[in-house]
């Protein structure tokens, strides 16, 4: 099975998506289509803390990375290595 994203990089993104919370910043982000700054907090009922840590991991993964803008971080999707999952895990059920 050939794909763009190494071993190590595939187990760092799945490690990132074992968590609830972190799909679902994901998937906002994904949705939005855009970079956000600092809404994050105020999606979840959660403290800033526990959301800057499920976005460090997520940063850590390749999945988003952030900006700064200011004092602000703002976070995007990394498409290229979105598509790249996507690449492996359709390879993964044969497509």
């Amino acid at each position: 099975m050939e794909s763009t994203i190494d071993v190590e990089h595939l187990a760092k993104i799945f490690k990132a998506l074992a968590h609830p919370t972190r799909i679902k910043i994901l998937e906002h982000l994904i949705t939005i289509d855009s970079c956000i700054c600092n809404d994050i907090v105020n999606l979840f009922p959660f403290s800033q803390s526990t959301i800057s840590q499920h976005l460090k991991l997520l940063k850590e993964s390749g999945l988003v990375y952030g900006e700064i803008e200011g004092p602000a971080t703002c976070y995007c999707v990394d498409k290229t290595v979105l598509n790249q999952l996507k690449t492996y895990t359709a390879q993964l059920g044969g497509e």
